[in-house]
């Protein structure tokens, strides 16, 4: 019998809003991860950068669906770092796709600030940031 996350001392991340959170970054997972691989086993040579930067993401966003699924604040705090780091990473990448197009033959997840993902991969982290910071509040 597995035990729960009250028997464990978690609090959960994925209640109310934190659901759909979760939604979100597993569909970003699957987009990056398998847009990623197929990019990099076909056509690498083309833009190495771009596609090991998709990767970079789905893994990122990976991890983000790990600790909001397992909870407890260990899993809040590793989320809310990879969360600062994809926004991060997508600032950075994006600022860069604009201001020098040419360093990207091929575009990346974060391209264009997500443009190619209905700007999600700039907004989520955002909200993401927001609902674990607001589940710290409400577990004091």
């Amino acid at each position: 019998m597995a035990a729960t996350d009250k028997q464990l001392g978690r609090t959960r991340l994925i209640g109310g809003p934190g659901i759909l959170l979760v939604w979100l970054y597993g569909v970003m997972v699957v987009g990056a991860v398998s847009r990623s691989a197929v990019q990099i086993a076909t056509e690498f040579d083309k833009a190495p950068l771009a596609y090991s930067l998709s990767a970079v993401a789905g893994l990122v966003y990976g991890f983000i669906t790990y600790s909001l699924v397992r909870g407890g604040e260990t899993a809040r705090k590793a989320a809310l770092v990879c969360c600062a780091a994809e926004l991060a990473g997508v600032l950075t990448v994006g600022t860069w796709t604009l201001a020098d197009p040419s360093a990207f033959p091929d575009a990346t997840v974060w391209s264009d600030y997500g443009m190619g993902y209905l700007f999600i991969p700039v907004l989520l982290p955002v909200t993401a940031l927001f609902w674990l910071r607001r589940s710290r509040t409400a577990t004091q």
